[in-house]
């Protein structure tokens, strides 16, 4: 069995289909953590997953991120926006994020009984990256979780030394519906296309041929 840390986004539904390749029994899990566009994700998530025909689980950790200082949960705040090249002072980093949810998986996991963790992480196109996406970051989750697990889980970081674009290459390969997916940081429908992870996810759009609402060719 395979475990995604699964948000509905263009990465972790990329993750979501690897791991469809390779196993049909496939969980997703997705967190509501206060996130300001937890609505139109989690409803993302929702449709990939009933694409794939995977069971998901939804969990909250609200009262874990309440007190942040990211533009993610504090909505007193704006979402920076502009190319993560261009922005200065991204306010979008959530506190230690992608350290609780693999910490969560890892759990599930050992319950479950699946043998991998799946997780979208990949290089930034900018060079720009969150450090709990960074390679040490992963490195140290793989060891904390082989460890922790006593070696029946592994953390599967496919995309790590990968671009976006690549990622969605990749994805292009295995008819990823890109189109049913949303990363908008603001939260709004239509996506703003003003924020960093919007454009971020429309240049690799573009570079693959597809419009940037994620809808292939015809």
């Amino acid at each position: 069995m395979k475990m995604v840390l699964f948000s509905g986004g263009v990465d972790s539904t990329t993750c979501l289909a690897m791991a469809k390749e390779k196993d049909e029994d496939v969980i997703a899990i997705s967190f509501d953590y206060g996130q300001r566009h937890s609505e139109q994700e989690l409803n993302a998530a929702k449709k990939v997953a009933k694409y794939y025909n995977v069971k998901q689980i939804f969990i909250d950790l609200k009262d874990v991120f309440k007190h942040g200082n990211s533009s993610l949960t504090d909505l007193d705040l704006e979402v920076s926006e502009g190319d993560y090249a261009e922005q200065e002072n991204a306010n979008t980093e959530v506190e230690f994020r992608n350290g609780i949810f693999i910490s969560v998986l890892a759990s599930l996991a050992m319950q479950y009984k699946a043998d991998e963790i799946y997780f979208g992480a990949h290089k930034d196109d900018s060079g720009v990256i969150y450090p709990d996406c960074s390679p040490e970051f992963v490195k140290a989750m793989e060891e904390a979780i082989k460890v922790g697990s006593r070696d029946t889980v592994a953390l599967k970081v496919p995309f790590l030394n990968k671009t976006k674009t690549e990622l969605v290459a990749y994805g292009k390969t295995i008819g990823v519906p890109y189109n049913l997916t949303y990363s908008c940081y603001n939260g709004t429908n239509p996506p703003c296309h003003k924020c960093g992870t919007c454009i971020d996810r429309e240049k690799a759009f573009i570079a693959n041929g597809l419009d940037r609402d994620g809808n292939y060719a015809r």
